[in-house]
């Protein structure tokens, strides 16, 4: 099962494992509070992309498609990801961005659940 939150949100029992997958750590967020078992900011989106959508330039929708593109490169970390599931049973995606139905770990985890 792959779950996402925010990493601003108060861990849960049922997080399981719990990973960020910003490429930037979270303000005003001191570390040893986040419980996170693994910071994987490789997978993030890339700067220019990050800033793209950021900047209003495009859709969500083509920012989900330039991601999963991004991601087509690194089939290494997507499987990383998904043996963590596997042994883990739960992974959860954290993210800072205050919007939840539009960010990259919502976009990772639709990408990981057709992978």
């Amino acid at each position: 099962m792959i779950r996402t939150r925010r990493i601003y949100e108060a861990p849960a029992a049922d997080d399981g494992y719990r990973i960020l997958v910003d490429r930037l750590w979270s303000r005003g967020l001191r570390k040893e509070n986040a419980r996170v078992d693994l910071w994987l900011k490789e997978v993030a989106p890339s700067n220019e992309l990050r800033k793209w959508l950021h900047g209003g330039q495009g859709s969500w929708e083509e920012f989900a498609q330039r991601y999963k593109a991004e991601l087509s490169e690194k089939e290494d970390l997507l499987k990383q990801l998904k043996a963590l599931e596997t042994e883990h049973g739960t992974i959860t995606l954290l993210f800072a961005k205050k919007d939840e139905r539009q960010n990259n770990a919502v976009a990772l985890k639709t990408i990981l659940e057709n992978f």
